[in-house]
């Protein structure tokens, strides 16, 4: 007898905007297929310099990092925003030229002892919902190696299971004094969904035994004998 296996759909993030907003406002998409310009542009391997320890290699091949900026969605700035920033950042007002509300503002004493405390929090309004599966949540952050010099969202987790409604963005404006245009379609905030459940672990932390120790120096040799063994063997199991 053969039993019939039905087949189980994979996990999915869905982002919804009202009927009105859909091809005004800027879409999500996939983190890995944004790029940012400069690393378009960036050779795999300089073979313009001389290089005594990487062999040219550059931050292209580094797999660590090419995985936190492919990784998740990217979700961008709805339309365009000015931010008018003075009194050495510690005003900051903000305009837009699209009927709904962009930016709005915190007071400083809810992040009184902050480093950046001195700087008026601010919050970009996001018109997508976000909805994952049960048990999943998401893990919203500055997007990972795509730094600007005008704005840092502040990091978040929110159960977007049981929380499917907007999600706003608290923000520190970053940049010196002056007038600055964010062109709809910036990358505002990364999501990476994560599943809770059975993702909590114990820590354990120890010297490393010499069986440990040989696996490590194993892997250390691996890794600079050939700058592709990551790749292959490492992240074998994705």
């Amino acid at each position: 007898m053969f039993t019939l296996l039905k087949s189980i759909a994979p996990p999915k993030v869905t982002f919804l905007c009202a009927p009105e907003d859909k091809g005004v406002i800027a879409e999500p998409v996939p983190a890995k297929s944004v790029m940012p310009d400069w690393f378009r542009r960036l050779p795999a391997i300089d073979n313009n310099q001389v290089h005594t320890r990487n062999n040219g290699l550059t931050v292209k091949r580094c797999m660590p990092f090419l995985d936190a900026l492919t990784t998740g969605w990217i979700l961008p700035l709805a339309a365009t925003v000015r931010l008018d920033v003075r009194d050495n950042g510690q005003t900051v007002d903000a305009g837009w030229e699209i009927d709904r509300v962009m930016v709005s503002n915190h007071a400083n004493f809810q992040v009184a002892g902050n480093p950046r405390d001195r700087q008026p929090p601010c919050k970009f309004h996001n018109y997508w919902s976000i909805v994952t599966p049960p048990g999943w949540s998401c893990l919203f952050l500055p997007p990972l190696n795509r730094p600007n010099d005008v704005f840092e969202a502040v990091a978040g987790v929110v159960d977007t299971d049981t929380y499917a409604s907007h999600i706003h963005f608290p923000f520190f404006a970053t940049a010196k004094d002056g007038l600055y245009t964010i062109e709809k379609g910036t990358p505002l905030v990364q999501v990476i969904p994560f599943r809770r459940n059975g993702t909590h672990i114990d820590g354990d932390v120890r010297a490393e035994t010499e069986e440990e120790t040989l696996a490590r120096q194993k892997i250390l040799r691996n890794t600079q004998a050939s700058e592709g063994w990551y790749r292959k063997f490492a992240r074998a199991g994705r």
